[in-house]
């Protein structure tokens, strides 16, 4: 039963007038924090002015075209056959394969 009394005379060798006291560090810690929520609002504050009030695309402006043949409607994905067009093949032609011994006979 000694161990229960050891830590009551631990709690007893306080003092009253030093209990709920906080020093000059704590103060600092306190301090130091406000401004760095005051600063990080701040910054927040501008990064939410530049954002846009709506990320729909009908609120864009509409495109207009440089040229006027940009003005006429292309066909479907004529876009796609011109970008086609324009890049070297990606799949080679079938290879003649006649003159290997292990080439399917047919």
């Amino acid at each position: 039963m000694s161990v229960p009394a050891i830590v009551v005379a631990a709690a007893g060798d306080q003092l009253p007038e030093d209990v709920g006291k906080s020093g000059p560090l704590g103060l600092l810690l306190i301090v130091v924090l406000l401004i760095a929520v005051a600063l990080l609002v701040r910054s927040m504050s501008t990064h939410l002015k530049r954002i846009p009030r709506s990320f729909d695309p009908q609120d864009a402006p509409p495109d207009i075209p440089d040229t006027p043949a940009g003005l006429v409607d292309q066909r479907p994905g004529e876009e796609l056959l011109d970008n086609l067009r324009r890049a070297p093949r990606a799949i080679e032609p079938p290879r003649d394969d006649t003159g290997r011994p292990d080439a399917p006979r047919g």
